[in-house]
C-alpha cells in the first residue's frame, strides 16, 4: 500500500536558533528537540538524563493515602490479601511486580489471574467467589477495574475490600470501591496521567516504602517490570513513563530478574531497547494469556530457580508457538471471508467466526489494518455465548468514539482511540455492524485511508557525523510521542544489494555528490530489489540505530518507505 510521506511542521528559526546557541547543539539537534517541546536548558537536562529523583510523590494521587493505609492495617491484623491483574503483558507485570514487593514483607499473599476465555477481561465473580472460599478480605486489583461497578457492590456485600489500581478512562461515576487509584479519574490531582497499569502499581509500592521509611533500593529490582509493561502497553513515551522506562532498560540490560534474562536474545544482550521489548518480550509474556493462561507468565516473572525457570521458559516459548499458528490460519480465515468483497466500497473490516481463539484475535485485527488500512473489528464468541471483539483503528481516526456512539447495542466496551474491546448479544450483531460502517463513512476523510509516514526533517548524508548518530541514540527510550526520528534523504543509489530471506532488503546507500554510504535494511522491501541493482535513483525516509551482531554494535539506517525517481 502507497504511504503519503508528511514533513513535520517546522519550528520557526527563532526557536531553532535559541536552543542552538543555548545547548550548544546543531541546527538539526535543535529542530528534533524543538519538535518534542525541549526548548531551554532545564528541560533538556531532565530529557537527556532521566533521573528516578524526578518521580512524582505518589500520594499526590487520589486515594494514595487510603490505599496504603488500608495494606497496612491488612497486614499489621493478618488478613488475606490477593493480587489481581489483567492476562495481558501490562496486567501480569502489574501483578508480579506487586506481588514480589508485598510477599517480601508479609507471607499471606497470593495472586491471581483470570481465565480469558472463561472469565473475560475485568474483575470477575468468579475471582470474587475464590475470595470468599479463600477468606481473603482485601484485593488489589491491577490494569483493570475502573468500570467494574456490579462486581465491586458484589464484593463489597461479601466483605471484601477492593484497591484498585488502573489507568483506563473512567465512566462517568468510579465503582465503589475502598480506594481507587486511577490518574484519569476526575479530580486526581496527579500530575501526570499516562501511567501504564504497572506503572501505577508502582507507585502503589513507592508510596508504601516511603510512608513506612523503607530503603528506597527495595524499588530497582522492580524496574524492569514496568519497563516491559511501557513497551508492550503502548503508553506515550513522556513525563514518568520516560524516567521509568529509561531506568527500566537499565536494569534489562545490566541486572535483569532471571526470567527476562534467560528470555533476551544473545545478539541484544546488554542492548535492549524499546522495540526489543515489544518484539522480543512482550508477544512472549502475553502468549501465556492468549493460549493458556496468565498465570503461567506471572510464575515465570517471578522465577527465582534458574532450573525452573528455564523449564517455564520452554512453556512459555512453546505457547507462543502455537499462538503464532492460530495467528496465521486466523489470518487466512479472516481474509477468506473477506476475499469477494469490493474494498473500495467499504470503511470498516469487520469478520466473524464463533471458534475462533479469542487470544489472537487483536493479533489480527492489527494484521488486517496493516493489510486494508480500516478501522477493523474481528469478533469470536465467548464461554457465555456473546460475541467478543478485539478493535484496531487507522492512523488519526477515533475508532473508540465511532464504538460508543453505537454502545446502545454492546452489552461491554472499553479502550481508547485506537485499541478498544466489545461485547454483544449475537442477535445485535449485523445491527452493530451495519451501523458502525455507517457512522465510519460518515465520520471519515481521504487521510483516513493513507497511511502517513512523519518525517522530522529532510537530511543530507554529509550531516549524519557520528556526534549526531550519537546525539539520536540519547534521545531514547522511542515510542509513542517520542518516536526515533524519521528523515528522508534525496538523490541515493544502492552500491550493494542483497535480499534477506524472501522479502528483506539488506543494501548500502549513498547519496550523490556526497562522500557518504551507509549500511541500511529495509523489512519487507525486498520488491524493489531489481530497480536497486540496476543502479536507479531514489528518495528514502527512513530511522537511524544500532545493529547488535555477536556482541557488536554497527551504526545502520532502518528503511520505511522508498520512492525510485521519475
Amino acid at each position: 500500500m502507497d504511504k503519503k510521506w508528511q514533513i513535520k511542521e517546522q519550528p520557526t528559526t527563532e526557536v531553532v536558533e535559541s536552543i542552538r546557541t543555548t545547548l550548544s547543539v546543531s541546527e538539526t539537534t535543535a529542530i528534533l528537540l524543538a519538535q518534542r517541546g525541549i526548548t531551554d536548558f532545564e528541560k533538556a537536562k531532565s530529557f537527556f538524563n532521566p533521573s528516578l529523583k524526578d518521580l512524582h510523590n505518589p500520594f499526590l494521587m487520589k486515594d494514595m493515602d487510603v490505599a496504603v493505609s488500608r495494606i497496612k492495617w491488612a497486614i499489621d491484623n493478618e488478613e488475606n490479601i490477593l493480587i489481581f491483574g489483567d492476562y495481558d503483558v501490562d496486567g501480569t507485570t502489574a501483578v508480579t511486580l506487586v506481588y514480589e514487593f508485598l510477599s517480601s514483607i508479609y507471607s499471606n499473599v497470593t495472586y491471581y489471574i483470570p481465565d480469558r476465555n472463561n472469565e473475560g477481561y475485568g474483575i470477575s465473580y468468579q475471582s470474587i467467589d475464590h475470595a470468599v472460599a479463600n477468606k481473603i478480605s482485601l484485593v488489589i486489583a491491577l490494569d483493570c477495574g475502573i468500570k467494574a461497578h456490579d462486581q465491586i457492590d458484589f464484593a463489597n456485600s461479601k466483605g471484601i475490600d477492593y484497591i484498585i489500581c488502573d489507568h483506563h478512562l473512567p465512566d462517568k461515576s468510579i465503582p465503589n470501591a475502598y480506594a481507587v487509584l486511577d490518574p484519569k479519574r476526575k479530580g486526581c490531582p496527579y500530575p501526570y496521567k499516562e501511567l501504564s497499569g504497572c506503572g501505577v502499581g508502582f507507585k502503589l509500592v513507592q508510596a508504601y516504602i516511603a510512608q513506612f521509611n523503607m530503603d528506597n533500593d527495595i524499588l530497582d529490582p522492580l524496574l524492569d517490570l514496568v519497563a516491559v509493561s511501557i513497551a508492550a502497553d503502548i503508553v506515550p513515551i513522556t513525563g514518568e513513563n520516560r524516567i521509568l522506562a529509561y531506568a527500566g532498560l537499565k536494569r534489562l540490560n545490566e541486572n535483569p530478574r532471571l526470567g527476562f534474562e534467560q528470555m533476551i536474545p544473545t545478539n541484544i544482550k546488554g542492548n535492549v531497547n524499546i522495540s526489543n521489548v515489544v518484539f522480543s518480550i512482550a508477544p512472549k509474556i502475553n502468549a501465556a494469556g492468549r493460549i493458556k493462561h496468565g498465570s503461567e507468565a506471572v510464575r515465570f516473572m517471578l522465577s527465582k530457580n534458574e532450573e525452573d525457570c528455564k523449564k517455564y521458559l520452554a512453556d512459555i516459548n512453546s505457547l507462543n508457538n502455537e499462538r503464532k499458528k492460530l495467528d496465521i490460519d486466523t489470518t487466512e480465515q479472516a481474509l477468506d471471508q473477506l476475499k469477494d468483497l469490493d474494498q473500495s466500497k467499504t470503511f470498516s473490516t469487520i469478520v466473524y467466526h464463533p471458534e475462533w481463539n479469542k487470544g489472537v484475535i487483536g493479533i489480527v485485527a492489527s494484521r488486517l489494518v496493516d493489510m486494508f488500512y480500516k478501522p477493523t473489528l474481528v469478533f469470536t464468541k465467548n464461554y457465555e455465548g456473546e460475541l467478543v471483539a478485539s478493535a484496531r483503528s487507522v492512523q488519526e481516526y477515533d475508532m473508540y468514539n465511532a464504538i460508543e456512539k453505537n454502545s446502545g447495542l454492546l452489552t461491554q466496551f472499553g479502550g481508547h482511540m485506537a485499541a478498544a474491546g466489545l461485547a454483544l448479544k449475537e442477535e445485535n450483531f449485523e445491527a452493530f455492524k451495519k451501523a458502525f460502517e455507517a457512522t465510519v463513512r460518515e465520520e471519515s476523510e481521504a487521510k483516513h485511508f493513507t497511511p502517513i509516514i512523519e518525517i522530522d526533517k529532510q537530511l543530507s548524508f554529509n550531516d549524519i557525523s557520528k556526534s549526531f548518530l550519537e546525539t539520536v541514540m540519547r534521545m531514547a527510550p522511542f515510542g509513542p510521542e517520542n518516536m526515533n526520528p524519521v528523515f528522508l534523504s534525496k538523490n541515493l543509489i544502492a552500491t550493494d544489494f542483497r535480499l534477506v530471506g524472501k522479502e528483506h532488503a539488506r543494501l548500502y546507500v549513498h547519496q550523490k555528490n556526497t562522500r557518504s554510504t551507509f549500511p541500511a535494511i529495509g523489512f519487507k522491501l525486498g520488491k524493489f530489489g531489481k530497480k536497486l541493482q540496476e543502479g536507479c535513483s531514489f528518495d528514502m525516509v527512513y530511522t537511524i540505530g544500532m545493529n547488535y551482531w555477536q556482541g557488536k554494535g554497527t551504526w545502520q539506517l532502518n528503511i520505511k518507505d522508498i520512492r525510485f525517481e521519475e
